[in-house]
């Protein structure tokens, strides 16, 4: 198995550019993820390192050796698509093997990979089915087979769940990350979800624009964010902002009913964003932050808060004694666990 290297790629459309000098390190054996909105350049990224899209600029090396312009079949990666691409006719064997048959490997070679890869996705039962007998999880496992036993330096996924319905998606996590800590292989993964990028990853790549924001393990970045769009899109719900202004040693917010103690980069008067997740919030009833809503999931509630700035934030609630619409009430802050940030350039203050 081998790592991946990107230094200073860029890729172009004409005139356009989509991907701005990207420089990354992917270790070997690392499970690495993609993540961010549409647009971002994930995908294309991720089919740059596989060599479906051309690099303009810069150089992509796979363990020690350059691929930047090499064929796809040449780089020793294979790639898991969000469309399974099997061939209908054919068993969830012959769909296992068809790459190896077609690049002549004999018989026993490819029954041997097969029997392996059908070993480690748990697909014995299934090897004489065709594709339209199984599920869209079974499926998936199949394509995710098929790519095994060409035994790639590196496995590629481009948001290989998005078509699967909830459940079957939280089914395939736990399988694709099994599957990782299995065969211990260099994976790239692309997803738009950061419930996924948090489960499976070892290491998130978080793009917007085609550049890298920031990039770290799970915790590191939900804990740690260097900037407003990092610490929104990680965290599920994502992170409360109100606005707010330093004042001598505070900072003074409407939106919070009150101040909290200015980070020590702050300068006087300056406009910042007050960072708080969910989690770190609390309420007491009587005051004037209104509850929209109580969205119920059992063990844990979320509260829709409209604050006094009209601001809207979520307040996560456990416990017997919760809210409910209509009432009016207090925040009480984790004051250990604020963020801000720099409400012109969205970078953290510290």
């Amino acid at each position: 198995m081998s790592g991946v290297t990107l230094e200073k790629v860029i890729k172009r459309y004409g005139d356009t550019q989509v991907i701005h000098g990207v420089d990354l390190e992917i270790n070997d054996g690392e499970f690495c993820v993609f993540v961010g909105p549409s647009g971002c350049g994930k995908s294309t990224l991720l089919r740059m390192v596989a060599g479906l899209e051309e690099t303009t600029e810069g150089q992509i090396t796979i363990g020690t050796r350059d691929v930047t312009r090499l064929d796809p079949s040449d780089r020793g990666v294979a790639m898991v698509f969000q469309t399974y691409a099997l061939y209908p006719h054919m068993t969830v064997q012959e769909n296992m093997g068809f790459g190896l048959k077609m690049n002549g490997h004999p018989a026993a070679e490819i029954k041997e990979k097969v029997a392996e890869a059908s070993r480690i996705l748990k697909l014995d039962d299934y090897l004489k089915r065709k594709p339209a007998a199984l599920s869209g999880g079974q499926r998936q496992r199949v394509a995710i087979g098929r790519a095994i036993v060409r035994g790639p330096e590196v496995f590629l996924f481009d948001e290989p769940l998005s078509n699967l319905d909830a459940e079957l998606r939280v089914e395939m996590r736990v399988e694709i990350a099994r599957l990782h800590k299995e065969i211990g292989a260099t994976m790239i993964y692309v997803t738009h979800d950061q419930v996924e990028a948090m489960t499976l990853a070892d290491k998130i790549v978080v793009l917007r624009l085609g550049r890298i924001e920031q990039v770290g393990a799970p915790m590191e970045l939900y804990r740690d964010p260097d900037n407003k769009f990092v610490a929104g899109f990680i965290g599920s719900p994502a992170m409360n902002f109100v606005a707010g202004t330093v004042s001598g040693t505070e900072v003074t917010s409407t939106g919070l009913g009150g101040s909290v103690a200015k980070p020590s980069s702050a300068q006087d008067g300056q406009e910042v964003l007050v960072g708080l997740r969910p989690e770190h919030l609390g309420m007491r009833q009587g005051g004037q932050h209104r509850v929209d809503l109580t969205e119920s999931l059992g063990g844990v509630s979320y509260a829709y808060i409209t604050c006094p700035s009209g601001e809207k934030i979520v307040v996560e609630e456990r416990g017997d004694e919760r809210s409910a619409e209509g009432d009016m009430v207090d925040l009480v802050i984790d004051h250990d666990h604020l963020f801000f940030f720099d409400a012109k350039t969205e970078q953290r203050l510290r």
